[in-house]
């Protein structure tokens, strides 16, 4: 999911970029980074769920977390932050815990 904000962080839309299954997804930067620009969005938020509980990111998490921060910086947007949501309301922020 992607959550576009205005540079006040009010949100003007969200919106899921891709649709998974047990084993991982593809996402498309190019489409967020799209929408962002579309949007006139000044930063953005991502979210993805964690369906076995983990809430520790994969490699695979990190490594698109920071390509589309590296991105979006290019347009000046900003990645304020990216949410692993897992079972029973736990979250994991790579905001919070220094990945960002």
């Amino acid at each position: 999911m992607g959550i576009y904000l205005r540079r006040n962080n009010t949100i003007i839309k969200d919106s899921f970029i891709s649709k998974g299954d047990i084993s991982g997804t593809v996402v498309n930067i190019k489409a967020i980074l799209s929408d962002a620009i579309l949007l006139k969005a000044s930063s953005i938020i991502l979210a993805h769920n964690h369906p076995s509980g983990e809430m520790k990111p994969s490699s695979a998490d990190i490594s698109i977390t920071t390509q589309i921060k590296s991105a979006a910086k290019l347009i000046d947007v900003t990645l304020l932050d990216h949410v692993i949501i897992g079972l029973k309301s736990e979250f994991y922020s790579f905001a919070d815990n220094g990945i960002l």
